[in-house]
């Protein structure tokens, strides 16, 4: 595990715009990945972004062990150079088994705001594919993310039965406030995977919604999804459901901006790199409502200038607020989820072991080998002197009983060097390695 690094900073000690500087264009992330590599210095690297997080996955090259990139990944995301401190104040950076620690932790929703959510298990796995593709991905991280994700995919089944917590959660309740328990409609902009959770709640509660998106064809899949929920539970329920499903329209963002409906609240989350709806539109959105709607605002950056909302009489909760929101019910959401922490612990210590005997592992088979040879070696000596007078087939014999005495005999000092390994005493296996001749490759003569 000591090739593994991750340096970033989330909502846990940076604010919404803090993130933000530190966040590529969604659009330029698949070009950026393989600079960002080359720039961190690393041999594999993935880019992790979601609305409280920036975080890079990397691995080292070679045995060597990862370091502290913090000035690097500055560097390369802000494209400036940081002052004195800077890098180190505003990133954290773990490596080894914090590391790969940490990247458990955070697909399984342990660090998140909203402590279990399920989206950022899909936010890991889509930045991995996008790692993939842009080829600055390998092994190491292809089987850290793999583990990651499969721990992810057993705390669901953990959790099975229970709705896990999203920060969509407190996006819908407070679009349900806003609405009062009169009809009313809620926009949402963008399809991201803040705006699909919280359109599916919201059309749970009966709540009529309005896509809009840069992107149509999206928007319009994402409605037939929501109807097929009403199906399902008209299959379920009966009838009487498919007649009280609220009605789901979809609108091209650009139609949307220029003659928005009547909404009593907005949810926007697009990858934007600015602001999304401009003072302009929010203006003709004010107009076309019957009372000031509610804007929730997933976008890092923003994707509504807060200031600019305010200057039309609109409320805005943007990242930070709704982060104030999370930590308040936090602890709550982690007790419950006791369970998981332990099952990530067993699994690290699985990890710990695996990835230990791998590093060694070219090592383990020499020195198997060196076993079986002097075994080899000695009863061919045997059988050309004093046991020279024995059958063919007794030689064979003598040949197969030495080979599995040196292979059992071998199973001892193979399983020590496995243990000392994964506790991490690299230090007695280089020298139990040097003494036999064995040394790692790149270590020494």
């Amino acid at each position: 595990m000591d090739q593994i690094g991750v340096v970033g900073l989330s909502y846990r000690h940076a604010g919404a715009k803090d993130i933000a500087g530190f966040t590529l264009p969604k659009e330029a992330v698949a070009a950026r990945l393989p600079q960002l590599k080359a720039a961190v210095g690393v041999a594999e690297l993935a880019y992790v972004a979601t609305c409280n997080r920036v975080e890079v996955i990397f691995a080292a090259a070679g045995d060597q062990p990862a370091q502290d990139c913090r000035r690097e990944v500055f560097r390369a995301l802000t494209g400036r150079e940081p002052a004195d401190g800077e890098a180190r104040s505003a990133l954290r950076a773990w490596t080894g088994e914090a590391a790969v620690e940490h990247v458990f932790l955070l697909a399984c929703g342990l660090d998140s705001a909203q402590a279990g959510e399920k989206e950022i298990a899909a936010q890991l796995r889509g930045a991995w594919q996008a790692t993939r593709a842009a080829q600055t991905c390998g092994p190491i991280l292809d089987h850290i993310f793999g583990e990651a994700l499969a721990m992810a995919a057993r705390v669901q089944q953990l959790a099975a039965g229970e709705r896990a917590p999203s920060l969509a959660d407190l996006a819908v309740e407070q679009c349900l406030e806003a609405l009062g328990g009169q009809p009313g409609l809620v926009a949402l902009v963008g399809v991201s995977a803040m705006t699909r959770r919280s359109g599916e709640l919201l059309h749970d509660a009966g709540v009529s919604l309005i896509v809009a998106n840069r992107s149509p064809d999206v928007a319009v899949q994402f409605a037939e999804m929501l109807a097929d929920r009403s199906l399902s539970a008209r299959d379920s329920k009966g009838e009487a459901a498919a007649v009280r499903a609220p009605a789901v329209r979809t609108a091209p963002l650009d139609a949307f901006r220029t003659a928005p409906p009547d909404v009593a609240a907005l949810i926007v989350a697009t990858g934007g790199a600015g602001p999304v709806l401009d003072e302009a539109t929010l203006d003709r959105i004010v107009r076309a409502a019957s009372r000031p709607p509610l804007i929730v605002d997933f976008g890092l950056p923003a994707n509504v200038d807060p200031e600019a909302a305010r200057r039309c009489g609109l409320r805005h909760i943007g990242m930070d607020e709704l982060i104030e929101a999370a930590r308040q019910r936090r602890i709550a959401h982690l007790m419950r989820l006791a369970p998981v922490r332990t099952a990530i612990d067993e699994r690290l210590a699985a990890l710990r072991g695996q990835l230990a005997a791998r590093s060694i592992g070219r090592q383990l088979a020499d020195l198997r080998g060196a076993f079986e040879r002097i075994a080899a070696e000695e009863v061919d000596r045997a059988l050309a002197g004093e046991l020279r007078g024995l059958a063919e087939e007794h030689k064979a014999q003598v040949q197969r009983f030495a080979t599995t005495m040196a292979r059992r005999l071998a199973h001892l000092p193979l399983a020590g060097m496995r243990a000392a390994a994964a506790e991490g005493s690299i230090e007695t296996v280089e020298a139990f390695f040097r003494e036999a001749r064995l040394q790692r490759k790149g270590k020494g003569p």
